[in-house]
């Protein structure tokens, strides 16, 4: 399927010294930003409190960081999930408090907020022992907001996090490698890998230059753009190694540049209505989706721009050739055969 057709082969080739010297500055600036301002880790991997709060209500999440602002947090994650009565708050660790005061005093400011007042309240279990379980409520003893649940994620879970994550990474990285080395060859296997972590570079310099929160979720969404950029870099070495097979009489320069121009309107297609499940993610999927959205859109629109003037360059100019691709055709000797 094709929108469109362009019969003249655009010469990006031409001018692919200049893209990736952009390309060059753009990854050396968030290397800069990622060694002098650095991630803002979310509470999974520094360590913090997990609280999960319902409301009889739609909860206000806007009311709710804005009372949270006022103990000391700042940015604090505030997120529905399942209904818009459940919310989910994850606070990082206040220096000179206790986690277990931090969750009480967090539930406390929230209950006044909403017009409540805690107290302790007697019920029984299934099996008949008695449990003191802390409410908000209302003067008209109506529950304003119960506290479900309240988990602390200590700094040495949240270093383990960080560790499976990096070794996810490379375990990626390390399989794609392989792949692209056996299903075409090194050099395409090189340049393919150098792309794609100039996509990751860049996405992790974003977020460290706008300081916004590195999560659990945005670790997902760089996996998830490392096979995304890739798949588009297969599907032009696999145009290229179909030209090289037709077109012998074109030059390795020229068989790039085609295979990149026919391949347009197909990366249009695709890049246009996965771009519009992520804009739908991001502007109404919620706090929640939103960081996760925000990297797949850096991604995909860098992830473009690698496959064609990153990758495609980078395999011209470690000297792929024809032969590289296509096994040369062995010449039938005539003396084959046995000889009586």
């Amino acid at each position: 399927m094709e929108f469109f057709k362009i019969k003249r082969d655009i010469p990006f080739m031409r001018h692919a010294l200049i893209f990736n010297v952009i390309s060059a500055l753009t990854f050396f600036a968030a290397v800069f930003f990622l060694v002098t301002k650095h991630l803002h880790f979310s509470v999974e991997f520094t360590g913090g409190t997990v609280m999960e709060l319902r409301y009889p209500h739609a909860a206000d999440q806007e009311n709710i960081r804005r009372s949270l602002e006022t103990l000391g947090y700042v940015q604090p994650e505030v997120s529905s999930f399942g209904t818009a009565q459940d919310v989910m708050l994850k606070l990082p660790i206040l220096k000179g408090q206790a986690a277990a005061n931090s969750s009480t005093a967090v539930f406390n400011a929230l209950c006044a907020a909403d017009g409540g007042a805690t107290r302790a309240v007697q019920s029984t279990t299934a099996k008949g022992e008695a449990v003191s379980k802390t409410g908000c409520y209302t003067p008209a003893n109506v529950e304003a907001v119960s506290l479900q649940r309240v988990e602390f994620v200590g700094p040495s879970v949240g270093d383990e996090l960080a560790q499976n994550g990096l070794n996810a990474l490379i375990m990626v990285i390390v399989g794609v490698m392989i792949y692209l080395a056996i299903r075409f060859e090194w050099k395409f296997a090189v340049a393919a890998i150098i792309a794609n972590l100039h996509d990751v570079v860049i996405i992790l310099g974003f977020f460290a230059y706008f300081e916004w929160e590195f999560s659990l979720t945005v670790l997902a969404a760089i996996l998830a753009v490392l096979g995304y950029s890739v798949n588009e870099s297969v599907v032009i070495f696999d145009r290229i190694r179909e030209n090289f097979r037709k077109q012998r009489k074109m030059s390795v320069t020229e068989v790039i540049d085609n295979a990149i121009t026919s391949t347009i309107s197909r990366t249009i297609i695709t890049h246009g209505c996965t771009e519009m499940m992520v804009l739908s993610m991001f502007f109404f999927g919620g706090q929640t989706l939103h960081h996760f959205a925000l990297a797949l859109t850096i991604g995909i629109l860098f992830g473009i721009y690698s496959s064609v003037f990153v990758a495609a360059a980078i395999a011209m100019w470690l000297g792929v050739k024809r032969e590289d691709l296509i096994k040369p055709i062995k010449e039938k000797d005539e003396t084959d055969g046995a000889v009586v």
